[in-house]
């Protein structure tokens, strides 16, 4: 199964698929599309609507 990585285009975190966001309840492996639509960067507080894919 390949994850996803997806940057905030305001602050440049990260949201990787494979490690998700525990602190904020999306358990390893969530996929982007999975997140609610008010989830917010745990950095710089946008909501997931900021993201665009990532590739490193």
């Amino acid at each position: 199964m390949t994850y996803k990585q997806y940057i905030c285009s305001l602050c440049g975190h990260i949201y990787d698929e494979a490690a998700g966001d525990p602190d904020s309840g999306l358990p390893s492996g969530t996929r982007f599309e999975d997140i609610p639509d008010d989830w917010m960067c745990p950095d710089c507080g946008v909501t997931k609507d900021m993201f665009e894919p990532y590739s490193n």
